[in-house]
């Protein structure tokens, strides 16, 4: 009789003994191997990026210095515009985002050629202007005429049909200084509409008073609006102080008379594009916060501030959660949107970038949850607006206690307009959020030949990719439904 298997002082059949270790292995790994630690509270988390990108994250600075001095201006459907999109393609793939990719889409170009203007009557003096966006060039010759002046759009609007055969027609409306750039909203009107209106009563050709905030002698140029498929008289924003010597001579008593020329081209069938990188989420890897910026610009200046500190500012506070060892349940997606800024004869005739994306993407956008943009300069933040559904309660006190230590308040109003790039998004249901800048000095520059790097304020740069690291991990680290409306307060 064969003798009993012994094994450490345990006697038991063979066969038993895989079963046995089984139980008993882990059990003694669990004694002496050290417990893992727990992932940090979102609010936790958040507070840390913000942190960290208030001690002098470089990502920010660095994008938008390479961006504008290796591609410079970066007008929709250029060369540079391309070239640019492909070198941030490569950028993102190499800061290690996931998804990296472009998609493009066809526009109508438009191209500046050289221009000129000049007082001819009642003494000759030359002219600071820029050809608006969009506007068809003069005959070879140029276009000449008097000026009939108009202090508002509403004014143009009144005047009678005809009215202004064989005249150029201005619009002299000042653009006020805010902290929030309502001023802006309430001017452009005339340089969308004003050579439509101007062409109704039989203009030649359409100026305006720059739609800025600034007493320099530079023109600030911007997109006008085709109407049907054209833009009707070629159009021109005036330098202010230009502006101002005009008014003067017609309050004298004097008939102002100009002399404009414009070499502006189309390029049809060109091409701009979006630039779309995620940072993967775990658990609710479908559901996406959207960060979006503007990667094209006015032709001028080198478009800084317009949009190259919004693309550096989504691109530094994702390249943050992206660094750290655990990824946020959603996915947070930066999305550089192409052709921003230019109106198209064709629907839906403008935000083509924006647009491009919730067309191409329409069956993800149920899956959207939140989106935001930075578009308005690299000055400090100073509010939040939150969607109606979360501005109030947990989540709202969360967001006040990680981003009032840095200078952001609650804004008194929820999110209602996110800007142009992810309005699309929001017609199609997605809420929206606002990270609302300082303004006040952005329409000094805004759209001329002084949109350059050397305005870009470091610290204030900080504080903007701090605020959106810090607010886009508490939203994507969470499972809060910003859609459905929260329930009144008692």
């Amino acid at each position: 009789m064969d003798s009993p298997q012994v094994l450490n002082g345990m006697n038991a059949p063979r066969a038993a003994w895989p079963l046995v270790l089984a139980i008993l292995l882990p059990l003694a790994y669990a004694l002496v191997a050290p417990a893992a630690e727990p992932t940090p509270a979102p609010e936790a988390v958040a507070g840390q990026l913000r942190d960290a990108a208030l001690a002098g994250h470089d990502v920010a600075y660095s994008w938008v210095s390479e961006l504008t001095t290796r591609f410079g201006p970066r007008p929709a459907g250029s060369a540079s515009e391309q070239h640019a999109a492909e070198w941030a393609a490569a950028r993102l793939k190499a800061l290690g985002f996931d998804n990296v990719h472009i998609e493009s889409f066809p526009i109508t170009a438009w191209v500046r050629g050289s221009e000129s203007g000049s007082l001819v009557a009642p003494s000759a003096q030359p002219l600071v202007i820029a050809a608006l966006g969009e506007s068809p060039p003069t005959p070879a010759t140029g276009v000449e005429g008097d000026v009939v002046i108009f202090r508002s759009l509403q004014d143009l609007v009144a005047a009678p049909g005809n009215s202004l055969s064989g005249k150029i027609a201005m619009v002299t409306q000042r653009m006020v200084r805010t902290q929030d750039g309502a001023g802006y909203g309430d001017a452009v009107a005339a340089r969308t509409d004003g050579p439509k209106e101007a062409a109704q009563r039989g203009a030649v050709a359409f100026m305006l008073r720059s739609v800025g905030t600034d007493s320099h002698r530079m023109a600030h140029t911007g997109t006008t609006r085709y109407v049907d498929a054209r833009v009707p008289v070629p159009s021109f924003a005036l330098s202010n102080p230009d502006a101002d010597q005009l008014e003067r001579i017609a309050a004298l008593g004097q008939i102002p008379r100009v002399h404009l020329f414009s070499g502006a081209s189309y390029l049809t069938g060109a091409h701009s594009q979006n630039v779309i990188a995620d940072v993967k989420g775990t658990t609710r890897a479908a559901e996406v916060v959207l960060l979006a910026a503007h990667m094209d610009s006015w032709d001028q200046g080198t478009g800084a501030i317009d949009d190259g500190t919004g693309t550096a500012i989504v691109v530094a506070a994702a390249k943050l959660m992206r660094d750290l060892p655990h990824r946020p349940r959603r996915t947070v997606r930066v999305v550089l949107v192409g052709s921003e800024e230019i109106a198209q004869p064709n629907a839906p005739f403008g935000d083509f970038g924006g647009n491009a994306y919730a067309a191409s993407h329409l069956s993800e956008l149920p899956e959207h949850v939140l989106a935001g943009e930075s578009d308005l300069g690299a000055d400090r933040i100073y509010s939040l607006a939150l969607p109606a559904s979360v501005a109030h309660g947990e989540f709202a006190l969360a967001t006040d206690r990680l981003l009032t230590p840095i200078g952001v308040l609650p804004a008194a109003r929820p999110a209602e307009d996110g800007g142009a790039d992810v309005g699309p998004l929001a017609k199609a249901g997605v809420p929206l959020f606002s990270m609302n800048q300082d303004a006040t000095r952005y329409f000094d520059i805004h759209h001329t030949p002084d949109d350059t790097l050397d305005k870009v304020d470091r610290a204030q740069l900080d504080q903007n990719v701090a605020a959106w690291a810090a607010f886009i991990w508490l939203a994507a680290d969470s499972d809060v439904d910003f859609r459905t409306p929260a329930a009144p307060r008692s």
